[in-house]
């Protein structure tokens, strides 16, 4: 197979974008046009004559085209003078010296987002997870941004995602899926040690997503369900005592009052003939003792009597 090459053309750059600016071309043109008029008012651009005035009004032309620069308000440039630091400029309007000063890039101050994630990372425990974060920051030194780190963006994103793996390594999983303020903390105090060097600091970092297997989550699933049944069992039978001690209790009150007991018992015998159409059977030991016969007689003979009324 034969070997790729890579293409020899240099990407462009945001800073070659900034190399002119709308003010500078116009400037630009309006002097050159200036230069043009002044020849053709003085017979220069006739057959056999140099356009004095037009070749004058080339080099300042070409001064204000590349000298002259606007930095947006979040932007600072890095000037250079001869492949040394000069200053930082902007923003706004301002000059360098063409082929003796150049731009090689322009810092932006605003706040940034990089997203970044672990892929297939191994927890303490072994179990493979995917973690989603998104990573807040922003350059504070835009020396130290452009001077001490070739591609601090890359550079930052490569470290998020470095220490987020770290971190992941030394938790369990049970422990991640609960303790993800405790994990955004500590993701931005790492990331932000490791970036101050270069000018940058980590405002935040919040964790998006964590992705499980999907057989652990289907384990996790069954077992979240048997503690929610072991739960409802306890429950159950909780409830089952203390209605039994209620029942001790009803029961040690009705042996000492054999009237309360009787009452009891007729009561419930009213309730249950309240009913249309209800059949209550009463066990003749208890129709002796209590007298319930008397009263199941007159409640029929009352419901007779209601509903011969209401015919």
């Amino acid at each position: 197979m034969a070997p790729k090459f890579e293409s020899s053309r240099r990407k462009m750059t945001y800073a070659d974008l900034k190399q002119t600016n709308p003010i500078s071309i116009t400037l630009a043109v309006v002097i050159a046009l200036l230069g043009l008029w002044a020849s053709y008012a003085a017979s220069q651009l006739a057959r056999n004559s140099v356009p004095v005035y037009l070749l004058l009004s080339a080099l300042p032309a070409l001064y204000i085209l590349f000298a002259l620069k606007i930095g947006n308000q979040w932007e600072k440039a890095i000037v250079l003078r001869f492949g040394k630091f000069e200053q930082l400029a902007g923003p706004g309007l301002f000059w360098i010296v063409p082929l003796v000063e150049a731009i090689p890039s322009w810092i932006d101050h605003r706040v940034m987002v990089t997203s970044f994630n672990a892929e297939k990372t191994l927890t303490m425990d072994t179990v493979p997870i995917d973690v989603d974060a998104v990573l807040f920051w922003m350059v504070w030194d835009a020396k130290k941004a452009a001077l001490e780190v070739e591609n601090y963006r890359e550079a930052i994103s490569w470290a998020a995602q470095t220490a987020l793996r770290d971190i992941i390594g030394k938790m369990i999983l049970a422990d991640i899926l609960v303790g993800r303020e405790k994990i955004d903390a500590e993701l931005q105090k790492i990331i932000d040690q490791r970036t101050t060097p270069w000018g940058v600091t980590v405002q935040s970092v919040e964790i998006r997503d964590v992705v499980i297997p999907a057989a652990l989550e289907d384990a996790m699933s069954r077992q979240a369900q048997a503690e929610r049944e072991r739960q409802a069992r306890v429950i159950l039978g909780e409830s089952e005592q203390q209605i039994a001690h209620s029942f001790r209790a009803a029961a040690e009150v009705y042996g000492d009052n054999t009237a309360a007991l009787h009452l009891r018992a007729m009561n419930m015998l009213f309730e249950g003939l309240k009913e249309r159409g209800a059949l209550v059977i009463v066990p003749s030991s208890a129709v002796e003792t209590m007298g319930l016969g008397g009263l199941s007689g007159l409640t029929a003979l009352a419901r007779g009597m209601k509903n011969g009324d209401a015919q």
